[in-house]
């Protein structure tokens, strides 16, 4: 472009777009990203412990500021030259993505004690992952979709693969290299068709510009039908697909799971998986939806397959960061009937949104048990390394039993109501089918939930070791304080929101 011909007018114009306090929360982080690069550097190494603090306590800052200004003046308005679109559902997604790298940076403080690794530079591209998160959620164009996915996509390829010492670390970042690299080509294939085809002078309402999710919605709207249209969108939603774990993209979960440390598991559980669902509800309920005959139908055959093949998998696994993984493949297929039933519904839309929060609570819950569990071999959490902590460590065995009962959907708790009200809105969309295919999947994933609560709580028969052999079960991680703090809360609001939903509740119910 000869930027010394442009109208100086239009360069004026651009750059007053580009209102940076728009994204505050996103540069705030970056900036924390540094500053803890920096500490590392100019303080002593016996003041490094108080680094991570500066993480937690800062982001702590920045989820209340996000609060207190919820409603800023750019809600509603696009902004960096269409770029972003500002909307309380984003503020939504900001929100969850900062409790997210909060519990996360939290759950490191216990899994990195048991290694000998660098640590700061963990909560470093925690941070930077969570910024770009941030952004994904917000995105209108689909130059910064990849951008902030494939920013997000290489600093997950660096966390699974953290512990290094570990070989099944290693072949789960090398598994997560891979499949992340196909899922993009396939993403990146879809969005040059959508552009190539919505840039077609022969075609009604062609642009230039098919990149923004307005115009290329404008278009879509004028051109039903075209195939070339429909193959890009198949393989936009295929790419999308891989990141949230959803079946036949659901290879590398198992494998990535259990071999990344525990709290990267947790952020790919929980927000990698609430991030691709941010970006399919935009595609699917904005760009896409004069092709709603087309998507809904995918989103259907794609949360059945998903269903069926999550639920039944989880039911032989015995190291619980592999089951953990496999069920959480059956909660994206709940999820993916949830967006097909908004498709249809809108008022559905909420239920997808506190599922999202449910799961997140529920799921960090387990999590943190996990890593007070879990020895230095991080990828070894077998179900009978859970023996006899309800009587060693009731207050574990407790948050464990509240998690797990969430994710079941057992009442009255926050994963109930998650799953009834997307039974719901797929109810009032006429999903029927699907309703009564995900009803069989909470039955099924009681008896594996119920399976894992019963090795913590109940002591059954066990072959007795042989004479003089050494115990195989790796001594639990005494819970600190901080710890002890986050997993009671969690386990509280699985309960509270199951009962009161309270303003929450109407917020995502009434949109």
């Amino acid at each position: 472009m000869n930027f010394a011909v442009m109208n100086p007018d239009l360069l004026r114009s651009a750059a007053a777009d580009n209102l940076w306090m728009a994204i505050f929360p996103e540069m705030a982080l970056g900036l924390l990203a540094l500053l803890l690069l920096v500490l590392e550097v100019v303080l002593p190494k016996r003041h490094h412990a108080g680094i991570p603090l500066v993480a937690i306590f800062g982001q702590l800052g920045l989820l209340v500021g996000l609060f207190l200004t919820f409603s800023p003046p750019t809600l509603g308005q696009e902004t960096f030259n269409g770029l972003l679109h500002h909307s309380r559902d984003g503020q939504f997604m900001r929100a969850f993505f900062l409790v997210c790298s909060i519990l996360v940076c939290l759950l490191g403080t216990v899994a990195l004690a048991k290694q000998r690794m660098p640590r700061i530079e963990f909560y470093h591209i925690v941070l930077v992952v969570t910024a770009a998160l941030m952004l994904l959620a917000q995105s209108n164009h689909f130059v910064l979709l990849f951008v902030a996915l494939e920013t997000v996509t290489v600093g997950f390829y660096i966390l699974v693969s953290y512990f290094r010492a570990n070989p099944l670390s290693l072949e789960a970042g090398l598994k997560y290299l891979i499949m992340g690299g196909l899922s993009s080509a396939l993403l990146l294939f879809g969005i040059v068709l959508l552009y190539g085809v919505s840039g077609n002078p022969n075609l009604p309402l062609h642009t230039a510009n098919g990149m923004n999710f307005d115009e290329l919605r404008a278009f879509l709207s004028a051109n039903p039908g075209n195939w070339l249209a429909q193959i890009g969108i198949i393989l936009v939603l295929a790419g999308v697909a891989f990141k949230v774990g959803a079946f036949p993209f659901q290879i590398w979960v198992p494998d990535v799971y259990q071999g990344a440390p525990t709290p990267v598991t947790a952020f790919l559980a929980v927000a990698s998986k609430a991030a691709g669902f941010a970006v399919l509800l935009v595609l699917v309920l904005k760009v896409f939806s004069p092709y709603a005959t087309l998507t809904v139908p995918v989103l259907g055959v794609l949360a059945a397959t998903t269903l069926i093949f999550g639920n039944l998998a989880a039911l032989t696994q015995h190291n619980v960061k592999r089951l953990i993984g496999l069920s959480g493949v059956s909660h994206a297929g709940f999820l993916l009937l949830g967006v097909a039933a908004a498709a249809v519904n809108p008022s559905a839309l909420g239920a997808v949104y506190f599922y999202l929060a449910a799961y997140l609570i529920a799921s960090f819950a387990v999590f943190g048990v996990m890593a007070h569990v879990a020895g230095a071999d991080d990828a070894d959490q077998e179900l009978d390394h859970y023996a006899g902590l309800g009587r060693e460590s009731p207050f574990l065995a407790l948050v464990l039993a509240v998690g797990l009962g969430s994710l079941a959907g057992i009442p009255p708790l926050a994963g109930f109501m998650g799953k009834l009200l997307v039974f719901i809105g797929a109810i009032e969309a006429g999903l029927y089918p699907l309703v009564a295919l995900a009803i069989i999947g909470v039955v099924i994933s009681i008896y594996y939930y119920f399976g894992w609560i019963k090795a913590a709580l109940f002591d059954t028969w066990s072959a007795p070791a042989p004479e003089g052999a050494a115990a195989t079960r790796p001594p639990r991680t005494p819970v600190s304080w901080s710890a002890g703090l986050a997993l009671g809360l969690l386990a509280l609001a699985s309960v509270v929101l199951g009962f009161y939903q309270g303003g929450f509740g109407h917020w995502v119910l009434n949109r």
